[in-house]
């Protein structure tokens, strides 16, 4: 997926700036009030201001409008008398209006909420320009609290360079915990340090800042899309602030009531067990690859008994780094698409005749890290108040067991991608909020589900339990895609198109006779 630029002589920049408020270097919006509960208003802003500058340009901020919108950090907290404004800070969120590329855009602009949480919101905009989702309507980007280019970033360096060393540790190792719960420790003292209310970085504080969003830009109605996490701060937002919504596209599904430490076990195996039957049922793949499901459980048991430590070349390029390799490892990087769907039954027929060189560069990736740049402050406050109360390690281990029965507890023990979580939350001590997060969304605004058939962190079959109580929707499954399928599939960005211009009736037809692309075969 390339990068490229939107055609701006398609555009009519007044237009489009009238459509939502002020031009950059005019006054400020005026103030948005909304009552939150007894007590004065809340209010919150939209500020222009120059659009960020990331390392990597982004051709489609030349001719967007940016700017902040400034809202409370805490909508909870108790006003004194006579204040027009919560009590406690302010903090800003980084903006950016994407103008469509049609000489006729539509009114109703899309607002994307992104994965992560605590991923660069704005490194998404050549993906989500290259997919078309400024063709017809303006696009609006908002970098979720916290994140990079907000006002506070809750940034966590410790944790970037504990991930680049811990692709030379062992992945349950007693070594790798201490480490982690170190950095955890000095980036939570630190941020608190700072004045960040942490116990304020979750999904219902984010869906009031969407909610402030739309009417602070004077928007009457707006499309949501978002994907992964973003699907589960969608479906908050529209049971929370249904006003003013169109309608609501969501990708790799993550319905908030089933949000827990322990379900990504079943995403991990239905990924992995999707890839596992269409090789099977490929001639080609089953011939040169027989009896691959026993073939991944044998090399996840030999590494976990016997982990390899080697030397490897992170795919960026740069020196060879130490990396181990053992079974929760192997795992690890499946369920991080670190090797590429097509390629993963090679992968692992080289790995099983001494030949682990796709595994150890993929896991040599993740020593190269931009340090500074996750907001692991939002991921952490979201994951420890959402994810992880209501489950205990012995829960983590059974559904493990479940996924993946005769793999070693050692592997099964931690929760894919989430390592020692239950004693991270411990250490980041916010309050947990499930009563209020973990609700079923009940609406009738039209929405579009999209899955990919090997998506290993959202499984597909989760969208079933989406779209029970959206009467409305429609759920489309892309064959062989992973994780944030709208990107990866032209078929998936064509149904999108359609939704977004007939919401009740979106044509999907390009979906009948899809198939997973071709695994690569090699020579024996």
């Amino acid at each position: 997926m390339t990068k490229h630029g939107i055609n701006a002589a398609a555009v009519s920049a007044a237009v489009v700036l009238a459509a939502f408020g002020p031009a950059p270097g005019s006054a400020a919006a005026s103030p948005h009030s909304r009552t939150a509960g007894p007590g004065p208003a809340v209010v919150s802003r939209f500020v222009p201001a120059p659009c960020p500058k990331p390392p990597e340009p982004i051709a489609a901020l030349s001719t967007a409008r940016c700017g902040f919108l400034e809202v409370p950090e805490n909508r909870s907290l108790k006003v004194p008398e006579n204040h027009a404004a919560t009590a406690g800070r302010t903090i800003r969120l980084a903006v950016a209006v994407i103008p469509a590329t049609s000489a006729k855009p539509a009114e109703d602009p899309v607002v994307f909420m992104a994965g992560g949480p605590g991923g660069d919101t704005f490194d998404d905009i050549p993906f989500l320009v290259d997919s078309g989702l400024n063709r017809d309507r303006a696009l609006i980007v908002m970098a979720q609290r916290g994140n990079l280019y907000d006002r506070p970033h809750l940034a966590c360096p410790e944790l970037d360079r504990f991930s680049a060393e811990y692709v030379g540790l062992g992945h349950d190792s007693r070594q790798a915990e201490r480490l982690l719960l170190d950095s955890v420790k000095n980036c939570r003292n630190r941020l608190a340090a700072d004045g960040t209310d942490l116990s304020a970085y979750n999904t219902t504080e984010n869906a009031a800042d969407f909610a402030d969003l739309r009417t602070a830009l004077g928007i009457p109605r707006w499309n949501v899309y978002g994907y992964s996490y973003g699907s589960d701060l969608a479906l908050t937002y529209l049971r929370e602030h249904p006003q003013g919504i169109r309608a609501v596209a969501i990708d790799s599904v993550t319905p908030p009531h089933i949000a827990t430490l322990p379900w990504t076990w079943s995403s991990a195996r239905e990924g992995i067990e999707n890839l596992l039957d269409v090789c099977a049922a490929e001639p080609g793949c089953k011939r040169r690859y027989p009896d691959l499901r026993r073939t991944l459980t044998e090399q996840v048991r030999r590494l976990e008994a016997r982990p390899l430590t080697l030397n490897a070349r992170p795919p960026s390029g740069g020196d060879p780094v130490k990396v181990v390799l053992d079974g929760g490892a192997l795992l690890n990087l499946l369920v991080a698409n670190a090797v590429k769907p097509p390629d993963v039954p090679a992968a692992i027929e080289e790995l099983a005749h001494g030949r682990p060189e796709r595994f150890a560069r993929a896991r040599a990736a993740d020593s190269v890290q931009t340090v500074g740049r996750t907001a692991h402050g939002l991921t952490e406050s979201v994951a420890c108040a959402e994810w992880v109360p209501g489950s205990t390690p012995s829960d983590v281990l059974k559904a493990g067991r479940w996924a993946f029965p005769g793999w070693p507890d050692t592997v099964l023990a931690q929760a894919p991608q989430l390592p020692f979580q239950h004693r991270v939350c411990r250490v980041w001590d916010v309050p947990d909020r499930t009563s209020t997060q973990r609700v079923a969304t009940v609406s009738t605004v039209p929405t579009l589900i999209v899955s990919g058939t090997f998506d290993t962190k959202t499984g597909a079959s989760w969208a079933r339990e989406a779209a029970r109580t959206l009467p409305r929707s429609t759920s489309v499954r892309i064959p062989g895609i992973g994780h944030w399928v709208v990107p990866q599939s032209p078929c998936a960005q064509r149904v999108l198109a359609s939704f977004l211009a007939r919401p009740t009736a979106p044509d999907t037809d390009c979906v009948a006779g899809l198939t997973p692309k071709p695994f690569t075969i090699i020579p024996k």
